[in-house]
């Protein structure tokens, strides 16, 4: 019986160490993908507050940039070699491939979006760094993500 108990913290002990270390495989693949999506839920509603579907509030602006800044922050950590394939990955090989310009559009993506919490004080200025926050996006997206299927 003790050997079992020793075993099972064995197993426990690893993976506490494991998960320390951070996500890889498929758990780095999910864990990117939900931060993907919490970028693409924060830029909904700052694309629908662009457009004018909805007013104009300068709080929920910087809200929405600053939930994009931290997720970009951490979905650039969830890249390690072992998630290039699985999990229904829409990474692209060049993530891989280029990983200091990969890096480097991250960096671009996460400054824009921390400039844009602080520098949207009205309308304009807000959909100017909306514009510039949606252009990283698109260029990362661009070279490294499989093209979404079309409806």
């Amino acid at each position: 019986m003790i050997r079992y108990l020793s075993v099972a913290a064995l197993i426990a002990a690893s993976a506490t160490i494991a998960y320390a270390q951070g996500a890889t495989g498929t758990a780095a693949i999910t864990e990117r993908k939900a931060a993907m999506k919490a970028v693409g839920g924060a830029n909904k509603g700052l694309t629908d507050m662009a457009k004018g579907d909805v007013a104009f509030d300068a709080a929920k602006a910087a809200a929405g940039f600053q939930t994009m800044e931290t997720n970009f922050v951490k979905a650039k950590a969830l890249f390690p070699d072992d998630s290039k394939t699985g999990g229904d990955t829409a990474a692209l090989p060049a993530v891989w491939e280029k990983k200091a310009d990969f890096a480097a559009k991250m960096d671009k993506a996460i400054a824009d979006a921390k400039t844009a919490a602080t520098a949207s004080k009205d309308e304009a200025s807000f959909k100017d760094q909306h514009k510039q926050v949606v252009s990283s996006c698109g260029g990362c997206h661009k070279d490294y993500r499989v093209p979404p299927a079309k409806k």
